[in-house]
């Protein structure tokens, strides 16, 4: 069997699925800042430099962990697609994708939170790629906006006060279900009275 110059047996597309699947137990388990990049290669039976040939940085690892090994990643995007439908059912599934979305990767992604460098640098690093929590918002805002634009909603409506209630509601409803809240609505009823209750705000 031929060896890589890094002694690694694997190169190429199969160690980038092994790297990202030992990326996503390790993050799911001691969340991004406790993540060592040498920790990950060593669980996936790679050396740290094949990692880094196919991730620029554990921010790269990140992001790729959440849109290929996070299902719920992948519905939040679809539901901020798709506007087809009344302006309920489309927050709703907006709601429904972004709760399970904050359920599944609450865990990973609040440690960046306890060290005040590691969310600099978490936070430079998506600034650089254009990317960071805000998007969920402005991709709301935009939907709402298109809303306006067709005169179902009113141009006088605050459309960032909107989206800032919905995504705020889902991340505080998924935040509570991880500390065991023991009242607390069922997933889709959640969803559904969050977006009756914008609406309600923006109309």
């Amino acid at each position: 069997m031929r060896l890589d110059e890094n002694g690694d047996t694997r190169p190429g597309p199969a160690a980038r699925e092994a790297l990202l699947d030992a990326a996503a137990a390790i993050m799911r388990e001691h969340g991004i800042a406790r993540t060592r990049t040498r920790n990950v290669a060593q669980l996936a039976g790679y050396s740290e430099a094949t990692m880094y040939k196919h991730f620029a940085d554990k921010t790269d690892l990140m992001l790729a962990v959440l849109q290929e090994r996070s299902t719920a990643f992948t519905q939040l995007a679809a539901a901020l697609a798709d506007h087809s439908g009344s302006i309920e059912e489309a927050l709703t599934r907006i709601a429904r994708a972004a709760i399970s979305f904050f359920i599944d990767n609450f865990p990973m992604l609040a440690s960046i939170f306890a060290d005040p460098h590691v969310l600099d640098g978490h936070r430079d690093a998506l600034k650089v790629r254009g990317l960071g929590p805000h998007r969920v918002n402005e991709a709301v805002a935009a939907y709402l906006q298109s809303e306006v634009d067709a005169g179902r909603i009113g141009a006088e409506a605050d459309l960032y006060a909107g989206a800032g209630l919905l995504i705020g509601a889902c991340m505080q409803h998924a935040f509570l279900g991880h500390m065991g809240w023991a009242d607390q609505r069922p997933a889709e009823a959640a969803a559904r009275s969050f977006a009756r209750t914008a609406i309600q705000g923006l109309t």
